[in-house]
């Protein structure tokens, strides 16, 4: 029974659901099932539906309006509105017909003059809104009243004119009633000007700018981004692009109407809003405002194939229009919440009791008083030494939180300077063959600092997990690094489901969510080595450069994997059920290794490893600050040898000096303590000693 629930806990079907959730492309499913849904509706409803011909009609008619909720999408994308688009629409479609029917324009510069005139509309509310800084509403609801008005009274005068020409040219019969394959030629526009406006807006620069000022006119304007060019660019494609499925329609129809383009800028407006766009702008694509269209006319179109009466179609159009928007700001305001919650998906950890770490209890981890008096290196001069290392000439490195690497000058470490500034969260640090210290950054990679200060980057991304629906080709939380023998880079990589800033919700979820990457500098592959593997951590290549030693820190185990001899690719558990949560793991001058613990574990928390039903209540209910969390509040190193034997252990009782633990590294007889909460660098005295002793002459002896 408990195996099964083991099995259940670990390939819960709300790990797929909280990933499946956290994918862009999920977005628009709604608006996508909800397409379907209509379709398949109407398809059971009106006979000959699924008809070629049908089908053909329906993309014919329906090609325009997609337009007109292309160019809506466009001026809500970056922050506004459009409310104009409607009135643009049925002037161009006039304006095509009275150049080209009625003045007798060659073609193709009546196409140019037409989507001119509506690139000039979008410039003119881009112009009042951008440079004005007129509301977006107002003003487009001016221009809209502006062009309705002129567009009826010109049609009024013409429409004699119009009526009685008959142009019987063969490119104007091909714009309206022409196929492609069997697609009618204006739905084929729609499909190429969704593929372009999409590639614009997530590719080209002024697309993305668009996409940037409507997330935070703030933020864009401090990046460098020129926000009222911008805009008035957005509003000019706006209308250029109703302008266009004027010309469309005018070809289709030849003719003329006070009604032509009533109320389209609303069916715009529902459709992009109902395909899942933002109205706060920033957040959408085009092809959401496509889907968002297509139920739109399904459902008009519909309706009144069924016979029902254009007041009450306008009266859903509004209903849906209504609940779309309720909708919208609903899942805005609430979807960071409900991924949370879905998302955590706590695993099945089992514990056997730890050795006692009591004082006097005759346990190579029994408490003792070995680093309270530790030496306070650079106090307040550093935040968050996550890790520490030490170069041929004894002088200290560490990370800072702020992004940077410090180098403290031997031999009193009173004097620093800032080796280099990389950005992100530098973590684990390592020395190769030429001294390029190599760097693992939460969020970046792996990245690597010349003797001469210049920073270059190793590696960001890795093999896909092809069996997995999230793409983890990207590093999410590089962690911790060496390198053997024959130059490749060895890191773990603590988590692909969350970020540094969310490590507790990995330790939390207790499951294989790491790996072990591999990194030849020689051919600039970089390859995934072990996969699910549960936090992954300290990264140490053994004495003899056989095998690869790291921590898996909420399993409370040390674990070797060889990279030479008779075993290499396989892996095994070296120790197993330690009191701590183990980190970092490096050399010791007689041939042993150093173990830091970043925490202790207790008994309400084993338990609580135990019950993933409690824990996900927990996720769900408690603030994060509140969690149950480990004994964090210790200072405590260990040291065990090639057999997985520890020999000893170093205490700092209460964590007076140094909690959380997170790297130790020795050094011609002294012992640097790092620690990621900590504002000091921690040194002691180790008696018996090889006090000459140095990691690189140990990696790298003649090199």
């Amino acid at each position: 029974m408990k195996s099964l629930q083991r099995a259940w806990h670990r390939h819960s079907p709300q790990l797929f659901l909280g990933e499946l959730l956290e994918k862009r492309w999920m977005e628009p499913v709604i608006p996508f099932t909800l397409t379907i849904a209509v379709f398949l509706a109407f398809a059971v409803m009106i006979p000959r539906y699924l008809t070629a011909g049908s089908l053909q009609e329906l993309m014919r008619n329906f090609a325009e309006q997609g337009m007109v909720a292309v160019a809506m999408a466009f001026s809500v994308l970056s922050g506004g509105i459009d409310l104009s688009i409607g009135a643009v629409f049925a002037m161009s479609n006039f304006l095509m017909l009275y150049l080209y029917l009625i003045l007798g324009l060659p073609l193709p510069v009546t196409i140019v003059l037409v989507i001119l005139f509506g690139a000039a509309m979008g410039a003119i509310n881009g112009g009042l809104i951008a440079y004005g800084k007129t509301r977006p509403f107002l003003t487009t609801l001016v221009v809209l009243i502006i062009v309705r008005a002129a567009y009826n009274k010109v049609t009024v005068a013409y429409t004699n004119e119009l009526a009685s020409i008959d142009n019987g040219s063969s490119a104007w019969d091909f714009m309206g009633s022409g196929k492609v394959l069997g697609v009618p030629f204006n739905m084929l526009v729609l499909i190429l000007l969704a593929a372009g406006t999409h590639f614009f807006l997530t590719r080209i620069k002024p697309g993305v700018h668009i996409m940037a000022v409507g997330s935070s006119r703030k933020a864009a304007r401090h990046a460098g981004v020129n926000v009222k060019r911008v805009l008035f660019s957005a509003y000019v494609m706006s209308g250029s692009i109703a302008a266009l499925a004027g010309t469309l329609y005018a070809a289709r129809q030849s003719s003329s109407g006070t009604d032509t383009g009533v109320g389209w800028e609303i069916n715009a407006l529902a459709a992009v809003v109902l395909g899942g766009i933002s109205l706060a702008g920033g957040r959408g694509t085009i092809a959401r405002a496509i889907m968002g269209a297509a139920i739109i006319f399904m459902l008009t179109s519909g309706m009144v194939r069924l016979g029902i009466s254009g007041n009450l179609t306008t009266a859903v159009i509004g209903v849906i229009l209504l609940f779309a928007v309720g909708f919208n700001v609903k899942w805005v305001k609430n979807k960071g919440k409900v991924l949370q919650k879905v998302y955590v998906t706590p695993s099945w950890v089992d514990f056997e009791p730890p050795p006692s770490v009591e004082r006097g209890s005759g346990t190579p981890f029994a408490e003792n008083d070995r680093l309270k008096n530790a030496e306070a290196i650079a106090l307040n001069m550093i935040e968050g030494p996550e890790d520490v290392i030490l170069d041929r000439k004894d002088n200290l490195y560490t990370v800072n939180r702020n992004g940077s690497i410090i180098r403290f000058f031997a031999p009193d470490y009173t004097v620093r300077e800032e080796f280099a500034r990389i950005g992100g969260r530098p973590l684990g640090l390592a020395f190769d063959r030429d001294q390029n210290l190599l760097v693992c950054i939460a969020g970046m990679g792996v990245y690597g600092v010349k003797p001469d200060r210049s920073v270059f980057k190793v590696t960001d991304r890795t093999t896909r997990t092809r069996a997995r629906l999230k793409d983890d080709s990207r590093l999410y939380l590089a962690d911790d690094l060496d390198v053997a023998p024959d130059g490749k880079i060895y890191f773990s990589e603590a988590s692909t489901r969350y970020e540094l800033t969310d490590w507790a919700l990995d330790g939390f979820e207790g499951r294989g969510n790491g790996r072990l990457i591999c990194h030849d500098p020689k051919t600039g592959i970089t390859r995934t080595v072990l996969k699910n593997l549960t936090f992954p951590n300290g990264i140490c290549i053994s004495h003899d450069g056989r095998s690869v030693l790291w921590a898996s820190t909420w399993l409370c185990q040390i674990n070797r994997y060889w990279i030479a001899g008779p075993k290499a690719g396989t892996s095994e558990i070296l120790i197993d059920n330690l009191p701590g949560y183990c980190d970092n793991i490096n050399r010791a001058s007689d041939g042993k290794y150093w173990l830091a613990f970043v925490g202790l574990r207790t008994p309400v928390y084993d338990l609580a490893m135990r019950n993933p039903v409690f824990r996900t209540r927990m996720v769900k209910q408690i603030p994060p600050d509140e969690w149950l969390c480990p004994g964090i509040n210790y200072g405590c190193v260990v040291k065990f040898d090639d057999n997985g034997v520890v020999t000893e252990s170093l205490w700092d009782p209460g964590g007076l000096s140094h909690p959380t633990i997170t790297s130790v590294r020795e050094h011609k007889g002294y012992l640097y303590i790092g620690g990621l909460e900590n504002n000091r660098i921690g040194r002691i005295r180790l008696q018996d000693a090889d006090p000459t002793w140095e990691a690189h002459k140990s990696y790298w002896e003649g090199a």
